[in-house]
């Protein structure tokens, strides 16, 4: 008697996982364009959000033809290294 209901539990599983598999590929199958709809959009919304702020960035940075531009000031702290090497005096050899 209890072989009979474990066989008729394991038979009982064994379709219920089937139910669930082949219901949730049928559902995909629905759903999922929906889904890629979705996602492409977030995307593209995302994408002109980065391009405008690029934009917005560049005009505020729109110098005339001819001007000089310094990107970044060095500091004035820094010391060049004294010790780079030994100096050796020359002359040209004609």
């Amino acid at each position: 008697m209890l072989q009979e209901a474990s066989l008729y539990g394991f038979i009982r599983t064994i379709l219920i996982i089937l139910l669930v598999y082949y219901g949730l590929k049928i559902l995909s199958r629905l759903f999922a364009p929906y889904l890629v709809r979705y996602m492409s959009k977030k995307m593209q919304q995302k994408f002109e959000g980065q391009f405008q702020q690029q934009q917005r960035h560049q005009q505020g940075q729109q110098h005339k033809e001819g001007e000089t531009v310094i990107d970044k000031i060095p500091n004035a702290n820094s010391s060049s290294n004294k010790k780079v090497g030994e100096y050796i005096d020359y002359e040209e050899i004609d």
